[in-house]
């Protein structure tokens, strides 16, 4: 018979087996699902952005329709030299103006 100290006490072989195994996850799952986490917050993001951008071309559209008279608008023509530089409304980086 083996003595005392070489067999495995009970309350240790009890203690291994109630630790929880977590499943591995797979080479494409691991590589995906960060993917997707990204691609998320991205959008997320995007979604946000795009939202406060209509928001704001809406408050501006507002407020300009008020002020957009003719005696406005030929002075705006001569401030900004329109017909020299281009009008500006029709930048491209002119982000406000997009939806129009």
């Amino acid at each position: 018979m083996a003595p005392q100290a070489l067999r495995p006490h009970n309350m240790h072989a009890a203690a291994r087996a109630a630790v929880p195994v977590a499943p591995k996850l797979g080479p494409v799952t691991s590589k995906v699902l960060p993917s997707l986490a990204a691609l998320g917050a991205a959008y997320v993001v995007g979604s946000y952005v795009r939202s406060q951008l209509a928001r704001e071309s809406g408050s501006f559209d507002r407020i300009f329709s008020q002020q957009n008279t003719p005696e406005v608008e030929e002075a705006r023509k001569r401030a900004l030299q329109v017909d020299i530089n281009g009008d500006p409304r029709n930048n491209l980086l002119n982000m406000l103006g997009w939806s129009k």
